[in-house]
């Protein structure tokens, strides 16, 4: 399936349940990673506007790059009428042509989107767009897979009714391909913690925006989500369970 559309049939799924980002993540990147309060900032498969919207929030303006029509016209819905829209540019454009003019941002972020990017050809996009000094930053919450044993029995469970989730997910991703895109293959990587609390619903609806799951009418999709069930049953605390998340944040020069 075509990375610019997989996503296009579960676009509110993704809106209501996909996770935030912790506020120490914007603290990072405004004090060690250039990012400007008064800056320009291009959010690089910008999806939804989740990360475009804590950077609107800082007081930045945000070019939300994204193709897929389905989740851009969402980020666009999604700020309308809020004082942060008229800050927010949303462009039908990808990491390898944004279609931004040169050296026009001060800096660049993709969260939860760099694992799509043609890697060679996002870095020379992203040195054409970015201002002399100007840094870009790689941002994902990756689920612990094995933080506790219903982290582990939903693993599973991808692991064998997913149809792609092995190979799409960003863990595949290592430091070759990090140092491939900054410059002279240098960046730092910092760590915080994130965690997202369901009820049974709020985890059918998660489980809904990953790519990879089963939609309606797939011939798993019944009894995936029967499983699904059956793990939330075992391993509820207080009708609940959480997600862990390590939130990484790469950043350099490119």
């Amino acid at each position: 399936m075509d990375s610019k559309t997989r996503f296009s049939d579960r676009v509110d799924a993704y809106v209501k349940y996909r996770p935030g980002y912790p506020s120490e993540v914007l603290d990072f990147l405004y004090a060690k990673a250039g990012f400007r309060q008064n800056g320009v900032i291009a959010d690089i498969g910008s999806e939804t506007g989740i990360f475009s919207r804590l950077l609107l929030e800082r007081g930045s303006t945000v070019y939300g790059i994204e193709p897929n029509e389905e989740m851009r016209q969402a980020s666009i819905r999604q700020l309308a009428g809020s004082s942060l829209e008229e800050r927010f540019i949303a462009i039908d454009g990808s990491a390898e042509h944004t279609t931004l003019a040169d050296h026009s941002i001060d800096s660049a972020v993709s969260a939860q989107a760099f694992h799509w990017f043609d890697i060679e050809q996002a870095k020379v996009e992203f040195a054409r767009i970015i201002k002399p000094g100007g840094m870009a930053a790689l941002v994902w919450n990756r689920r612990k897979v094995d933080s506790d044993p219903f982290a582990a029995a939903y693993d599973k469970l991808l692991m064998r009714y997913a149809s792609d989730y092995d190979k799409v997910k960003h863990t595949r991703l290592g430091s070759e391909q990090f140092a491939s895109f900054y410059r002279n293959g240098e960046y730092g990587l910092e760590l915080f913690a994130n965690k997202q609390l369901f009820n049974l619903e709020q985890l059918e609806g998660r489980t809904a925006s990953s790519s990879y799951t089963p939609l309606p009418g797939h011939p798993d999709h019944v009894f995936f989500y029967e499983q699904l069930k059956q793990i939330f049953i075992d391993h509820q605390q207080g009708g609940q369970v959480a997600f862990h998340y390590q939130t990484e944040v790469y950043y350099g020069f490119v």
